[in-house]
Protein backbone atom coordinates (compact mmCIF):
# COMPACT_ATOMS: atom_id res chain seq x y z
CA UNK A 1 0.00 0.00 0.00
CA UNK A 2 1.31 3.48 -0.86
CA UNK A 3 1.51 5.93 2.01
CA UNK A 4 1.03 9.63 1.34
CA UNK A 5 4.29 11.49 1.89
CA UNK A 6 4.83 14.80 3.64
CA UNK A 7 4.45 17.18 0.71
CA UNK A 8 6.84 19.70 2.24
CA UNK A 9 9.61 17.12 2.11
CA UNK A 10 11.06 16.11 -1.29
CA UNK A 11 10.88 12.46 -2.23
CA UNK A 12 13.86 10.78 -0.50
CA UNK A 13 14.58 8.59 -3.52
CA UNK A 14 15.87 11.66 -5.41
CA UNK A 15 18.05 13.02 -2.59
CA UNK A 16 21.18 11.04 -3.41
CA UNK A 17 20.75 10.83 -7.17
CA UNK A 18 22.74 13.21 -9.34
CA UNK A 19 21.36 13.52 -12.85
CA UNK A 20 22.51 15.75 -15.69
CA UNK A 21 20.24 18.72 -16.45
CA UNK A 22 17.69 18.12 -19.16
CA UNK A 23 15.70 20.27 -21.53
CA UNK A 24 12.61 18.15 -21.99
CA UNK A 25 9.70 19.91 -23.64
CA UNK A 26 6.05 19.11 -23.11
CA UNK A 27 4.80 16.35 -25.38
CA UNK A 28 1.02 16.60 -25.02
CA UNK A 29 -1.62 16.41 -27.76
CA UNK A 30 -4.03 19.35 -28.16
CA UNK A 31 -7.08 19.52 -25.92
CA UNK A 32 -9.97 17.36 -27.14
CA UNK A 33 -12.43 20.15 -27.93
CA UNK A 34 -12.68 23.91 -27.74
CA UNK A 35 -14.76 23.72 -24.52
CA UNK A 36 -11.99 21.59 -23.00
CA UNK A 37 -9.42 24.23 -23.96
CA UNK A 38 -11.55 27.05 -22.55
CA UNK A 39 -12.05 25.13 -19.31
CA UNK A 40 -8.33 24.53 -18.85
CA UNK A 41 -7.53 28.18 -19.51
CA UNK A 42 -10.28 29.28 -17.12
CA UNK A 43 -8.84 27.24 -14.24
CA UNK A 44 -5.38 28.64 -14.89
CA UNK A 45 -6.59 32.20 -15.13
CA UNK A 46 -8.64 31.89 -11.93
CA UNK A 47 -5.88 30.43 -9.76
CA UNK A 48 -3.21 32.77 -11.12
CA UNK A 49 -5.39 35.82 -10.49
CA UNK A 50 -6.50 34.65 -7.05
CA UNK A 51 -2.90 33.96 -6.04
CA UNK A 52 -1.37 36.87 -7.93
CA UNK A 53 0.50 38.01 -4.79
CA UNK A 54 2.00 34.58 -4.13
CA UNK A 55 5.30 33.25 -5.43
CA UNK A 56 5.26 29.77 -3.91
CA UNK A 57 3.31 27.70 -6.43
CA UNK A 58 3.31 26.52 -10.03
CA UNK A 59 0.10 25.94 -11.98
CA UNK A 60 -0.07 24.57 -15.51
CA UNK A 61 -2.35 22.91 -18.00
CA UNK A 62 -1.73 20.18 -20.54
CA UNK A 63 1.95 20.16 -19.59
CA UNK A 64 3.96 16.94 -19.53
CA UNK A 65 5.15 15.62 -16.17
CA UNK A 66 8.34 13.58 -16.55
CA UNK A 67 8.74 11.34 -13.54
CA UNK A 68 11.30 8.76 -14.69
CA UNK A 69 14.89 9.54 -15.76
CA UNK A 70 14.54 6.90 -18.48
CA UNK A 71 12.01 9.22 -20.13
CA UNK A 72 10.07 6.46 -21.90
CA UNK A 73 7.40 8.68 -23.37
CA UNK A 74 4.52 6.22 -23.47
CA UNK A 75 4.97 5.07 -19.87
CA UNK A 76 6.93 7.60 -17.88
CA UNK A 77 5.43 10.96 -18.72
CA UNK A 78 1.90 12.21 -18.23
CA UNK A 79 0.30 15.55 -18.89
CA UNK A 80 -2.63 16.40 -16.60
CA UNK A 81 -5.13 18.86 -18.02
CA UNK A 82 -4.59 21.07 -14.96
CA UNK A 83 -2.33 20.74 -11.94
CA UNK A 84 -0.89 22.77 -9.09
CA UNK A 85 2.40 22.24 -7.26
CA UNK A 86 2.85 24.03 -3.94
CA UNK A 87 6.10 25.09 -2.32
CA UNK A 88 7.93 25.88 -5.54
CA UNK A 89 8.64 28.86 -7.77
CA UNK A 90 6.19 30.10 -10.43
CA UNK A 91 8.91 30.43 -13.08
CA UNK A 92 7.86 29.31 -16.59
CA UNK A 93 8.73 25.75 -17.49
CA UNK A 94 8.69 23.77 -20.74
CA UNK A 95 7.61 20.72 -18.74
CA UNK A 96 7.58 19.50 -15.15
CA UNK A 97 10.63 17.27 -14.57
CA UNK A 98 10.27 15.63 -11.18
CA UNK A 99 13.94 14.85 -10.62
CA UNK A 100 14.86 18.47 -11.34
CA UNK A 101 12.18 19.77 -8.96
CA UNK A 102 13.39 18.10 -5.79
CA UNK A 103 11.12 15.11 -6.31
CA UNK A 104 7.98 17.23 -6.12
CA UNK A 105 4.74 16.00 -7.69
CA UNK A 106 1.47 17.92 -8.07
CA UNK A 107 -0.54 18.66 -4.94
CA UNK A 108 -3.77 18.54 -6.91
CA UNK A 109 -4.76 17.46 -10.41
CA UNK A 110 -7.84 18.00 -12.57
CA UNK A 111 -8.53 15.90 -15.64
CA UNK A 112 -11.14 17.02 -18.16
CA UNK A 113 -13.05 13.97 -19.32
CA UNK A 114 -14.04 13.27 -22.90
CA UNK A 115 -15.42 10.26 -24.73
CA UNK A 116 -11.91 9.25 -25.79
CA UNK A 117 -10.11 9.88 -22.48
CA UNK A 118 -12.64 9.09 -19.74
CA UNK A 119 -11.64 5.44 -19.32
CA UNK A 120 -7.96 6.33 -19.00
CA UNK A 121 -8.63 9.28 -16.69
CA UNK A 122 -10.76 7.13 -14.39
CA UNK A 123 -8.49 4.09 -14.55
CA UNK A 124 -4.83 4.30 -15.53
CA UNK A 125 -4.30 7.93 -14.60
CA UNK A 126 -6.18 7.68 -11.32
CA UNK A 127 -4.01 4.71 -10.37
CA UNK A 128 -0.86 6.54 -11.43
CA UNK A 129 -1.71 9.67 -9.47
CA UNK A 130 -2.55 7.54 -6.43
CA UNK A 131 0.35 5.08 -6.43
CA UNK A 132 3.24 6.90 -8.12
CA UNK A 133 2.54 10.63 -7.87
CA UNK A 134 0.75 10.22 -4.53
CA UNK A 135 -1.07 13.43 -5.38
CA UNK A 136 -3.26 14.36 -2.38
CA UNK A 137 -6.28 15.43 -4.45
CA UNK A 138 -7.61 14.34 -7.82
CA UNK A 139 -10.67 15.73 -9.57
CA UNK A 140 -12.28 15.05 -12.91
CA UNK A 141 -14.84 17.08 -14.81
CA UNK A 142 -16.55 16.58 -18.17
CA UNK A 143 -17.23 19.94 -19.88
CA UNK A 144 -19.91 18.31 -22.03
CA UNK A 145 -21.87 16.08 -19.63
CA UNK A 146 -20.85 18.02 -16.46
CA UNK A 147 -19.83 14.79 -14.71
CA UNK A 148 -17.81 15.86 -11.69
CA UNK A 149 -15.97 13.92 -8.97
CA UNK A 150 -13.24 14.52 -6.42
CA UNK A 151 -10.92 12.23 -4.48
CA UNK A 152 -8.59 12.67 -1.51
CA UNK A 153 -5.60 10.45 -0.79
CA UNK A 154 -6.16 8.74 2.56
CA UNK A 155 -3.73 6.06 3.76
CA UNK A 156 -2.45 5.70 0.22
CA UNK A 157 -5.86 5.20 -1.39
CA UNK A 158 -8.14 7.66 -3.15
CA UNK A 159 -11.39 8.11 -1.27
CA UNK A 160 -14.34 10.13 -2.65
CA UNK A 161 -14.61 13.68 -1.31
CA UNK A 162 -18.06 14.37 0.06
CA UNK A 163 -19.72 17.36 -1.64
CA UNK A 164 -21.37 20.19 0.26
CA UNK A 165 -25.01 21.15 -0.21
CA UNK A 166 -24.17 23.00 -3.45
CA UNK A 167 -22.41 19.95 -4.85
CA UNK A 168 -18.98 21.52 -4.47
CA UNK A 169 -15.84 19.65 -3.38
CA UNK A 170 -13.44 21.19 -0.89
CA UNK A 171 -9.75 21.22 -1.84
CA UNK A 172 -7.67 21.12 1.30
CA UNK A 173 -4.58 21.74 -0.79
CA UNK A 174 -5.87 24.95 -2.37
CA UNK A 175 -8.15 25.98 0.50
CA UNK A 176 -10.86 26.51 -2.10
CA UNK A 177 -14.02 24.75 -3.24
CA UNK A 178 -14.34 23.38 -6.76
CA UNK A 179 -17.85 23.53 -8.16
CA UNK A 180 -19.89 23.96 -11.32
CA UNK A 181 -20.99 27.49 -12.21
CA UNK A 182 -22.75 28.23 -15.50
CA UNK A 183 -21.68 24.81 -16.82
CA UNK A 184 -18.01 25.46 -16.08
CA UNK A 185 -15.73 24.22 -13.32
CA UNK A 186 -14.85 27.14 -11.04
CA UNK A 187 -13.19 27.86 -7.73
CA UNK A 188 -15.06 29.24 -4.72
CA UNK A 189 -13.79 30.62 -1.44
CA UNK A 190 -14.50 28.97 1.90
CA UNK A 191 -17.32 31.49 2.37
CA UNK A 192 -18.87 30.54 -0.98
CA UNK A 193 -17.75 33.48 -3.09
CA UNK A 194 -16.87 32.84 -6.73
CA UNK A 195 -13.16 33.24 -7.43
CA UNK A 196 -13.17 35.73 -10.31
CA UNK A 197 -11.00 36.13 -13.35
CA UNK A 198 -9.51 39.58 -14.07
CA UNK A 199 -12.28 40.47 -16.50
CA UNK A 200 -14.93 39.68 -13.89
CA UNK A 201 -13.08 41.71 -11.28
CA UNK A 202 -12.95 44.69 -13.65
CA UNK A 203 -16.65 44.30 -14.45
CA UNK A 204 -17.58 44.24 -10.77
CA UNK A 205 -15.48 47.35 -10.15
CA UNK A 206 -17.15 49.14 -13.08
CA UNK A 207 -20.62 48.19 -11.86
CA UNK A 208 -19.82 49.46 -8.37
CA UNK A 209 -18.52 52.72 -9.84
CA UNK A 210 -21.69 53.16 -11.87
CA UNK A 211 -23.84 52.59 -8.77
CA UNK A 212 -21.76 55.10 -6.82
CA UNK A 213 -22.02 57.66 -9.63
CA UNK A 214 -25.81 57.24 -9.80
CA UNK A 215 -26.11 57.64 -6.04
CA UNK A 216 -23.94 60.76 -6.11
CA UNK A 217 -26.05 62.25 -8.92
CA UNK A 218 -29.25 61.53 -6.98
CA UNK A 219 -27.85 63.19 -3.86
CA UNK A 220 -26.91 66.28 -5.84
CA UNK A 221 -30.48 66.46 -7.20
CA UNK A 222 -31.61 66.59 -3.58
CA UNK A 223 -29.15 69.38 -2.85
CA UNK A 224 -26.76 67.17 -0.93
CA UNK A 225 -23.04 67.24 -1.61
CA UNK A 226 -21.98 63.55 -1.68
CA UNK A 227 -18.40 64.54 -0.81
CA UNK A 228 -19.62 65.94 2.50
CA UNK A 229 -21.01 62.60 3.64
Amino acid sequence: MSIARDLNTPDPEWNDIILPPTDLESNEPPMETYPHLLQMLLLLKCIDWWWRDRDDYFAAGNLTIYYSPEKRKSEDCRGPDFFVVLGTSPKPRKSWIVWEEGGKYPNMIVELLSKTTAAIDKGLKKQLYQDIFRTPEYFWFDPETLEFAGFSLISGQYQPIQPNTQGWFWSQQLQLFLGIHHDQLRFFTASGQLVPIPEETALIAEQEKQRADKLAAKLRELGIDPDSL
